[in-house]
């Protein structure tokens, strides 16, 4: 075999699929695999021990399978010390001698302009990410000429493409693409929550659960309760579990928050999907078979479709149509420090409480917590844009920039002025309430909006209402609510502000 012949193919930590990207024509003999745990990766935000955990561990039996197919794999772990990808490639350059470096599309922004401005002795070659649905080119084509980009009619397009909950002549099943008002429901013990099934660390995850404890002591992040699986198989296991006990309940309460229950009835993948144990396909496809056999209904099944085939392919795409200046947009004038709180969870407000202790402890918040709940409140405050997507995507172990960019800084904050949402996801304690029980055991109350008692995103959401007004005035969506916003009395606007100040004193202090 010449040397010429020969090909170092670098795997991401995000990349872990056989068969996919630059592993689909890889041969062993001829191929050489790369793959290093390296501190730049590891320190960009601070990210979650468990983030880190989940991801080395993955790497790690991801190594074990590639050189059971017969690869040979250079892998650098993190007790090396190497400071980065770059170093890692060079080091493995020298050990193989390959004539090429090939490696699959980055995920991320940075990262892709990274590799792309390294200076490598041999040639090298960015293969196309084939792990999802849709491409870069096809959504751009779908988003060519559109003067807004509204998710609804994208996800049609790839349920059309897919097959994906379709009737024999093409139109939806059940007549309609979207169930989503059938799936809001707040739970309040209407259903009993299963309890999952406990994982027990095999020997490479214990191994890198204590390198994690030593390496990032100051990390967010409780790792005794440590529950991702770290294989295929492991992911495939949890998804399944997922189908027969929580999929029945999936959809009504998807949007509900407990004091009982972290995970409520959610299926907990995302994460396996973003670093490549299951594949998005795969789960659309199981879950519609479950649908078709009675055993979830269809508003579950949609539910969850559109969540994976529609919002999750939607982000990326958004993403990468708008980066690299997306970013740095701030339309809200979003500046405040955020405060300490979000490292400790220690705050009197039950519900963000809850949602930011369980964020740091488990690396976990489903969708409403992540928007509703945190998001919220830092879009009422005006929390710096930046330090707010720092911390998300530190925090959760399934975040990559591709997808927590879009999501926080677009949806959560509206700091891109609706290129992602067509609203600001902003309301007061009474939607809390509504979705969940927290309230019952807070200080505060959802029913008043001035006083020591008072729930304060009551009056932080007037005043958002009132700071932006000029903005929402434009909104048709938003009028309603300006518009209950300007009907009240001067003097009671005057005295809501007023606490909306005395609460943001006090939430910075």
């Amino acid at each position: 075999m010449s040397i010429e012949s020969k090909r170092l193919i670098l795997v991401l930590g995000d990349q872990l699929t056989p068969r996919r990207g630059a592993l689909a024509e890889a041969e062993p003999g001829r191929d050489v695999i790369v793959m290093a745990e390296v501190a730049e990766e590891a320190n960009y935000v601070r990210h979650n021990q468990h983030k880190i955990a989940l991801i080395f561990s993955a790497m790690r039996h991801f190594c074990a399978e590639l050189r059971e197919a017969g690869f040979e794999v250079i892998y650098v772990p993190y007790e090396t010390g190497l400071p980065s990808l770059y170093a890692a490639v060079m080091l493995a350059l020298e050990q193989c001698d390959a004539g090429k470096v090939l490696c699959t599309e980055a995920g991320e922004y940075r990262l892709q302009a990274a590799i792309g401005s390294w200076n490598l002795p041999c040639d090298f070659e960015w293969v196309k990410d084939d792990s999802f649905l849709v491409d870069h080119s096809a959504f751009n084509e779908w988003a060519d000429g559109r003067k807004t980009f509204r998710m609804e009619y994208f996800y049609r397009e790839v349920r059309r493409t897919y097959q994906l909950l379709l009737q024999s002549d093409g139109s939806p099943e059940g007549d309609r693409w979207n169930f989503d008002a059938e799936n809001r429901e707040g739970w309040r013990g209407k259903a009993e929550v299963p309890e999952p099934p406990l994982l027990e660390p095999d020997a490479i995850t214990a191994e890198v659960i204590s390198l994690v404890q030593s390496k990032f002591p100051d990390n967010p992040g409780q790792l005794e309760h440590f529950q991702f699986a770290t294989t295929r198989q492991g992911a495939e296991k949890q998804f399944r579990w997922f189908l027969e006990y929580c999929l029945p309940s999936f959809g009504r309460f998807q949007d509900a928050l407990a004091e009982a229950s972290p995970w409520l009835f959610h299926a907990r993948i995302s994460m396996y999907l973003n670093i490549g144990l299951l594949e998005p396909l795969a789960v659309c496809r199981s879950v519609e078979e479950e649908y078709r056999a009675g055993k979830c209904d269809l508003a579950a099944a949609e539910g969850f479709i559109r969540q994976v085939a529609g919002w999750r392919e939607y982000v990326r795409g958004m993403y990468w149509l708008q980066m690299p200046d997306y970013a740095n947009l701030n339309r809200l004038d979003a500046v405040a420090p955020l405060p300490d709180f979000f490292w400790t969870g220690e705050t009197d407000m039950r519900c963000l409480s809850r949602a930011i202790g369980q964020s740091l402890d488990l690396g976990y918040a489903h969708h409403i917590q992540r928007l509703m709940v945190i998001g919220n409140f830092c879009l009422l405050t005006g929390i710096d844009i930046g330090q707010v997507c720092d911390w998300y995507l530190g925090v959760y172990v399934d975040a990559f920039e591709w997808v927590e960019l879009p999501n926080t800084l677009g949806m959560a904050l509206h700091a891109d002025g609706g290129i992602m949402a067509s609203k600001p996801y902003a309301a007061s304690g009474k939607y809390i309430q509504r979705q969940g029980d927290h309230c019952k055991q807070c200080r505060y109350s959802p029913a008043k909006v001035t006083g020591d008692d008072a729930c304060p995103y009551n009056s932080l959401y007037w005043r958002f209402l009132h700071k932006h007004s000029a903005q929402w005035d434009l909104n048709p969506r938003m009028k309603l609510s300006l518009r209950n916003w300007q009907r009240k009395p001067e003097e009671e606007q005057v005295a809501i502000l007023e606490w909306a100040e005395t609460v943001t004193a006090q939430l910075q202090s």
